[in-house]
């Protein structure tokens, strides 16, 4: 049988290593010898002895934040021997690995793996107070080990040199030790360029020392404060 599909870009990559790793750049491949952990209803394919097991948001103290916050991810832990292939609808996949002290605040909507040796807290974005419904907590990884995280689009990374504002939708993660702010479209002399369908028109500003990750699209405003305040308020958001 003959074809292009069958070219060696298409064929499943392999390492001598177990981990993870790009199968290309909308799909990543775990090659498992332990345990991983991964959003759920992300794999799309498997081989060898593995089995899947849904966690929530990583426990129940993470689970009630993500019902107050509307942000974290639903997960599930991989375990066994094998290969398990990840993707969430055709994002480009990026991996990147962390050190000891490095941490790294990302939108939960952005996770796709990560290996078990990292920790994961659900915490405030520093300086947004009250202002935005565009989400006000964010997903902060630290320790040591590999995470993959999604994209719409091929993002664009800022080294945060100078003062750097970017659409809250936007922002895909960033350093953790940045120092966040909250604006007013207004206050910049943006008017209503950046508005939502809310009413409210924000920009997120960054420094410090450091990078942010921005993506060429904007993710829907998230079920967070703003939102849920409509809908019953933070209580509402846990009962329901």
């Amino acid at each position: 049988m003959r074809s292009e599909l069958f070219s060696a870009e298409n064929l499943e990559k392999e390492s001598a290593q177990p981990g993870m790793r790009l199968q290309n750049s909308k799909m990543l491949k775990i090659e498992l010898n332990g345990e991983a952990m991964a959003r759920v209803g992300s794999m799309v394919a498997y081989q060898g002895q593995v089995q899947f097991q849904a966690l929530g948001s990583g426990g129940l103290g993470k689970f009630l934040k993500q019902k107050l916050t509307g942000e974290g991810v639903p997960l599930m832990k991989v375990s066994g021997r094998g290969d398990v292939f990840l993707a969430d609808l055709a994002k480009d996949v990026h991996v990147i690995d962390l050190e000891p002290g490095d941490a790294l605040s990302i939108n939960g909507s952005s996770v796709l793996a990560f290996d078990s040796t990292l920790q994961y807290d659900i915490r405030m974005v520093g300086g947004a107070g009250m202002a935005s419904s565009s989400g006000l907590f964010n997903c902060v990884f630290s320790g040591h080990g590999r995470i993959a995280i999604t994209t719409k689009g091929t993002p664009v990374v800022l080294s945060v040199d100078a003062p750097t504002y970017v659409d809250p939708q936007a922002a895909v993660c960033w350093s953790a030790n940045l120092q966040i702010g909250y604006h007013r479209a207004e206050q910049l002399g943006l008017g209503t360029l950046l508005g939502r369908s809310t009413g409210e028109s924000f920009t997120m500003s960054f420094a410090g020392q450091g990078f942010v990750v921005v993506q060429p699209s904007e993710e829907p405003p998230v079920m967070g404060s703003g939102s849920q305040e409509q809908q019953g308020g933070l209580l509402g958001g846990l009962l329901s």
